[in-house]
């Protein structure tokens, strides 16, 4: 199967190839073609006429007048979803419904997708056909004995998932050829040591085709006996390509097909027939006779893509039960074949209705959706909504997963054509389950032409004498013609005197360097911008050579052509740079400029030398409005200040409202453009006043009436603050001189006490002084 595609189109007027309205819609999804027959301008080629729809609409054909036919889907089969059980009663395998709907008609634009939902459901009690093949080397002796009693032990077990299921057996060993057996006929009739009875080597024989007789499949198994052969890749691939491609011997019926793979061995593929002198590849057919198969020595091994292919036409899911030793070897086959899974087999084979029940599970829990060869330049993609809300695209997008029976999901399918594949014949692909022998048709048809086409008229007059067919507005020219009316023959294109006609003013430039002299007449080049076009007769003009304003053609207001800027309303000016409107030169009082400037181009100009700014209401050099108008105020609220004297005849400019007090003046929200004044007069006293200016342009005035003057000092607080400032102060220097001296006084006595503690006395005698006592001794005595 084909793998989603991604597709890349240019769209737009840049296909200059595009002569017809059929080359055009085939450029990409958005090109349209223009059939107004006075679309064209002087100079401009046929291929103008092909363009995105709003490029053609912008350039003055009308949408009445474009073609651009859409791809469509159409439904043509839509059977409803169905169980095994409707109204009480059991369908055949081939009435139950699984997937919807089934069968479809698309029309394909190039470069439009159109996507469709397909919905699955897995069905309860769905049919289970289940072939179990065996391999019956000598080292499968002891398995046999546990297959034995296989067919109503796993009977029973399936009875849980479908009541209707079938079992058959089959059995292989080696290709009957030396060196995979011994040719000697002894060991032709006994493979095995002579203490053992072994039957013939075999490549592959059909036991017993598929039956619901669990005890039939008991019985013929117990009679098969062990083979032997020399080598220890076994023949597996031969017995599964003949299990797959003869479903009339098998039994094969058109619900869930499981083929069990049962080995303790490796397996011979694709170029290994050479060791036996077997080169031919093998067919993909059956060659089963009497329930064998009798061309093993005439062809070699299928290769692993040549099952692929058969196990997935005839919908077979392969479960490989193989020992520990061998499974590294099988998962990786197994990420070759699509739906198909491997189970660890005990070494008797003990655990084989737990391995196959459990590798059903397994796949029937996996949908993976697969598509026919797709017609070249078609690509499909693929989103999965799976359960839980659980969603994928690309690769991903094919399969849902942990799917039980009767749980649905959706997968939504996108199906593209690039230009116009087969010739714009139809095609049909069709879109399956893996595993399941249910598909969707979808029947492709691709419009590779425009409605108008269909009336065209051959030969048409217009078209210079009939050298073309008039369709879809513009000419087709036949062979060996070109021209926008097939004026020319190919071979008289350029000669020059037709050149002569492409030079303006007999210059030397043909067409300015800016087209093609065709027959006499020039053909304008295209840009690399689609808006973006040369015209004229001698392509003289453009589109895009105009004056620029903030970096933008015509300063973005107006449209170039011919290189001149056509300005639109309200904007004049080379760049149509210059607006009209005053709203962006209204001062704060609604006038234009302040009244001090003219607007030009939307911007002031002042004439007043003293204002500036944007709306000439900028003054450095003025005094404010509350300073300047003081005066006046004063005069006419209070009859003082400056002015009291020619109040009348200076201060009549403004109409002057009194207030009591300041709170009542107008406040900011009240009228917009207000002033807050306050001001100094002579005495010292705040005065305050509104100047506001109205929107017939009078000045009104609000005055407080109630002036704030600064009060005299109090003089009794001042002096009883400095007296007591100075009785505080004197305090205060009395405390520190006391503390100085206390401090003085323990330094001096602390100098006292250490200088005690450090004098010496003298204790020597009087040398005058004598003692009151005399003593006397006696010479005589002696001590006695």
């Amino acid at each position: 199967h084909n793998h989603p595609t991604v597709l890349l189109f240019i769209e737009g007027s840049k296909d200059a190839s595009a002569q017809s309205c059929g080359e055009c819609i085939q450029a990409g999804e958005k090109c349209g073609w223009c059939i107004d027959k006075d679309f064209l301008k002087q100079g401009e080629q046929k291929s103008t006429r092909c363009d995105e729809i709003e490029a053609l609409i912008k350039k003055g054909c009308s949408e009445a007048s474009i073609e651009n036919p859409r791809g469509t889907v159409s439904v043509n089969k839509n059977q409803s979803l169905t169980d095994r059980t409707k109204d009480g009663v059991k369908l055949k395998p081939d009435q139950i419904t699984q997937i919807q709907p089934q069968k479809l008609t698309l029309n394909l634009r190039s470069g439009e997708a159109q996507t469709f939902n397909l919905i699955f459901k897995r069905a309860e009690d769905y049919p289970i056909d289940l072939y179990y093949l065996m391999d019956l080397s000598y080292s499968m002796k002891d398995d046999l004995e546990n297959v034995k009693n296989l067919g109503t032990d796993l009977m029973a077990e399936m009875q849980k998932i479908t009541s209707d299921f079938r079992i058959g057996f089959g059995s292989f060993v080696e290709k009957t050829v030396m060196p995979y057996i011994s040719t000697t006929p002894a060991k032709l009739l006994n493979p095995c040591t002579s203490d053992q009875n072994c039957t013939s080597p075999f490549s592959y024989k059909n036991v017993l085709s598929l039956t619901s007789q669990g005890s039939q499949f008991n019985n013929l198994v117990s009679k098969q006996q062990i083979s032997g052969n020399l080598d220890s890749p076994e023949g597996g691939f031969d017995a599964i390509m003949q299990v797959a491609v003869c479903p009339n011997q098998i039994g094969w019926r058109n619900v869930t097909r499981l083929l069990v793979f049962s080995t303790d061995a490796g397996f011979h593929f694709a170029g290994d027939g050479k060791l036996g002198g077997i080169v031919l590849p093998n067919d993909g057919k059956c060659h089963l006779q009497d329930n064998m198969y009798t061309m093993s020595h005439y062809y070699d091994y299928p290769s692993i893509a040549h099952l692929v292919q058969k196990l997935s036409e005839n919908n077979i899911q392969t479960i490989f039960a193989v020992t520990e030793e061998f499974q590294p070897v099988y998962q990786e086959l197994k990420n070759l074949i699509p739906k198909s899974a491997v189970g660890t087999l005990s070494s008797d084979s003990g655990n084989v209705i737990k391995l196959i029940i459990d590798a059903y599970n397994s796949l029937s829990s996996e949908i993976i959706l697969e598509n026919s060869r797709l017609p070249e330049g078609v690509s499909i993609s693929y989103i999965s909504h799976c359960k839980n809300g659980v969603s994928d695209k690309g690769e991903n997008g094919r399969k849902c997963s942990n799917i039980s029976i009767g749980d649905q999901v959706m997968f939504e399918v996108a199906i593209t054509a690039k230009g116009c594949p087969s010739n714009g014949k139809s095609e049909t692909i069709k879109i399956k389950p893996q595993g399941f022998t249910e598909e969707v048709e979808i029947v492709l048809n691709f419009i590779c032409e425009c409605a108008c086409h269909k009336e065209g008229i051959p030969n048409s007059p217009v078209c210079h004498f009939g050298n073309g067919t008039l369709e879809c507005g513009a000419c087709r020219c036949n062979e060996g013609r070109i021209g926008r009316v097939c004026e020319c023959s190919k071979d008289e294109v350029r000669t020059d005197d037709l050149d002569a006609n492409c030079r303006m003013d007999n210059g030397t430039d043909i067409c300015n360097n800016n087209g093609d002299c065709v027959c006499g007449a020039c053909e304008c080049k295209k840009r690399d911008n689609p808006e973006e076009r040369y015209s004229g007769k001698f392509c003289e003009c453009d589109n895009f050579n105009c004056d620029r304003s903030n970096n933008k053609l015509c300063g973005g207001h107006g449209r170039c052509e011919c290189r001149k800027c056509i300005c639109e309303a309200n904007y004049t000016g080379s760049a149509c740079d210059c607006s009209l409107d005053t709203s962006t030169c209204l001062a704060s009082n609604k006038q234009i400029c302040n009244g001090r400037g003219t607007c030009e181009c939307g911007t002031c100009k002042c004439t007043d030398l003293k204002f500036q700014g944007p709306t000439c209401e900028i003054c450095p050099t003025c005094p404010g409005v509350c300073t300047e108008h003081k005066d006046c105020v004063q005069c006419q609220a209070f009859g003082t200040g400056e002015k009291k004297d020619t109040c009348k005849e200076q201060c009549n400019k403004f109409i002057l409202v009194k207030k009591k007090k300041k709170e009542e003046l107008p406040q900011p929200n009240d009228q917009p453009y207000i002033n807050h004044c306050k001001e100094r007069d002579a005495n010292d006293c705040w005065f305050f006043f509104t100047y506001a200016t109205k929107n017939d342009s009078t000045v009104e005035v609000h005055v407080a009436e109630e002036l704030e003057c600064p009060s005299g000092p109090d003089i009794i607080p001042i002096v009883a603050g400095v007296v007591a400032g100075i009785v505080l102060i004197g305090l205060a220097l009395l405390l520190i001189w006391k503390l100085l001296m206390i401090i003085h006084d323990r330094r001096e006595f602390a100098k006292f006490e250490k200088e005690k503690m450090n004098a010496r006395w003298d204790a020597g005698e009087n040398p005058i002084y004598k003692s009151a006592v005399t003593t006397v001794v006696n010479p005589k005595y002696e001590g006695k």
